[in-house]
């Protein structure tokens, strides 16, 4: 029977995580196109008034900022844990809970002064996506319990945490009968950069900076690397596998609980139960489309934060805001399909015309489902 292969390549496309996303968004703007034209849009009318929205102007490039910083925080935290080849589902709880302990700190330490309180809020909001990964971590780990499961159940405990907290003990007394919980106080707010943008945009890039230099260039981060490709090297190195696991999957909730703090104290004023607004597992693809690298995660964030408020500008020309949803989706398919072809080439194998030798079977083995960049 003859059957393709996927053989990788001696040679590969430098810069082939660029590339491929490059050749992911032109795609995607290529099939947008087509989309739009075939529902009776005017595709370069539509594209146009995405462009302006997200990139003209300051107050344009403010908003695209705005939406990044918490995609950029979500897409570490799943990158993190995906440096070890472990899959963090449950990003949008973590962000969730993060943000939930940080209202409840703004509630109860009001009286400090606002870089006080914000900063306490911030290390909260870590330790609340800590807790909720605590025993994921702990049942990946210790019992080898999937952590893509266990983490992905917890989003909805923690979102009805909240709903519960809204209708609850931190119902808003003032809410005339609207179930909201009460705003932060005015000084918990984050300081501006420009128009809607905060320092939140800062606090994001600074942490992507600093784990795309600890996984590349610390001991710390090779041990990382080395116990998510080759575990069985690892233990003979003595790596403690068990240690990496929570390691990584404890700092990837506390990212996520990061984001939640940052949203809490800089674009919204109140803890509710749409704060994560689908930025958890927007984060997932993010970090995808960076193939789980931090150095990457930040152009992925913005291009993808550009591409939501692009899409609900779109609402006043009577397009659908869900295009944005669509793009996004064939972003990714585009990106990584050719991600696959830059370093795969494609063998055809069976007894008809053998178009592959026994030698390129034999080095497809172990090379046909892996995904790497250079």
């Amino acid at each position: 029977m003859i059957r393709p292969v996927l053989v990788r390549r001696d040679k590969v496309v430098p810069a082939t995580q660029a590339v491929a996303f490059v050749v992911g968004i032109a795609a995607a703007l290529v099939l947008g196109l087509i989309l739009l034209w075939t529902s009776g849009h005017n595709p370069a009318e539509v594209y146009e008034r995405m462009f302006d929205a997200a990139f003209v102007g300051t107050d344009s490039l403010a908003r695209t900022l705005e939406r990044a910083t918490p995609l950029a925080l979500t897409g570490l935290a799943v990158a993190v844990a995906g440096s070890m080849g472990l899959w963090n589902i449950g990003a949008e709880g973590q962000m969730m809970a993060g943000a939930t302990i940080a209202a409840g700190v703004a509630m109860t330490a009001d009286g400090l002064p606002g870089p006080l309180l914000i900063a306490v809020m911030v290390v909260c909001g870590v330790a609340g996506g800590m807790v909720l990964m605590l025993g994921p971590a702990l049942a990946r780990s210790h019992l080898g319990v999937s952590e893509i499961i266990t983490t992905l159940m917890l989003v909805y405990v923690a979102i009805r945490v909240v709903e519960w907290l809204e209708t609850g003990p931190w119902k808003d007394p003032e809410s005339f009968g609207f179930a909201v919980i009460e705003p932060v106080p005015e000084q918990a707010s984050l300081p501006g950069l420009f128009g809607r943008a905060n320092i939140g945009t800062l606090i994001a890039l600074g942490l992507l900076l600093v784990f795309s230099l600890a996984v590349s260039r610390t001991a710390w981060g090779y041990e990382l690397r080395l116990a998510g490709s080759s575990p069985n090297t690892a233990r003979y190195a003595g790596i403690s596998l068990r240690r990496k696991v929570l390691t990584a999957l404890l700092l990837s909730g506390g990212i996520a609980g990061l984001a939640g703090a940052v949203q809490l104290t800089g674009s919204a004023t109140r803890l509710e139960s749409g704060l994560s607004n689908g930025y958890g597992f927007a984060g997932i693809i993010v970090a995808a489309l960076a193939l789980m690298r931090p150095s990457g995660v930040a152009a992925a964030a913005f291009v993808f934060g550009a591409v939501q408020v692009g899409g609900q500008s779109i609402q006043t020309l009577g397009v659908s805001s869900a295009i944005s949803d669509i793009l996004q989706a064939m972003i990714l398919f585009g990106a990584l399909m050719a991600a696959v072809f830059f370093n795969y080439r494609i063998r055809w194998s069976g007894p008809a015309g053998q178009a592959s030798s026994d030698d390129d079977q034999a080095e497809a083995g172990d090379d046909t489902m892996a995904l790497e960049g250079t």
